[in-house]
C-alpha cells in the first residue's frame, strides 16, 4: 500500500473520528479507504451510463 498525505476540514475529520468511534469503521485510514473506493465506483458508473446513452443510427 501506499502511503498519501492530505489536508481535509476539521470538522471532516471529526465526523470521520465518530464513525471510527460508533465502530462504523475499524480507523480513520479504513474510513477514507472506503470513501476512495466508493468515488471510484461512483465514476465508473456514470462512465458506463453515458456511454450506454448513445442512439446508434441503423443501417
Amino acid at each position: 500500500m501506499e502511503r498519501v498525505t492530505l489536508r481535509i476540514p476539521k470538522q471532516q475529520i471529526e465526523e470521520v473520528e465518530q464513525m471510527v468511534e460508533t465502530g462504523e469503521f475499524p480507523n480513520r485510514s479504513e474510513a477514507i479507504r472506503s470513501a476512495v473506493r466508493e468515488m471510484i465506483n461512483e465514476q465508473q458508473d456514470d462512465r458506463h451510463e453515458s456511454s450506454s446513452k448513445h442512439t446508434w443510427a441503423k443501417v
